[in-house]
């Protein structure tokens, strides 16, 4: 069994995926997104991540900062993961291109400064 995560460690793990659904929508459209079987499994991959790693946020640290819609993102994830049968690609789309940019700066204001990189 793995320890437990920190709150701070989930915070990466989510900021992490929801950078790496950015990266992966750029400067692509919905047809493209529908076309690429790759593309898709990986914007699902990760906005599942980002939904594992919030529903293990403490209760606390979720009720100190509503501004993270917690709920909704675990809602998405349990959809993905349970009900991916019914998955509704438009959905998708638009968590992946609206919903997870909106999310960056919000988790990036929960967070320290990465350490800066030496210059060796």
């Amino acid at each position: 069994m793995s320890p437990k995560r920190s709150d701070l460690a989930l915070l990466w793990d989510m900021l992490d995926a929801a950078k790496a659904v950015k990266e992966f929508v750029a400067s692509r459209s919905f047809q493209d997104y529908m076309s690429n079987r790759m593309l898709r499994g990986a914007v699902e991959r990760h906005v599942e991540i980002i939904g594992e790693a919030a529903n293990k946020v403490s209760r606390a640290f979720r009720d100190t900062h509503p501004e993270i819609p917690w709920e909704r993102i675990i809602a998405r994830r349990h959809l993905l993961v349970h009900e991916y049968f019914d998955l509704e690609d438009e959905a998708v789309w638009e968590v992946a291109t609206l919903h997870v940019p909106e999310l960056i700066p919000l988790l990036e204001k929960l967070l320290p400064a990465p350490p800066a990189e030496s210059k060796e």
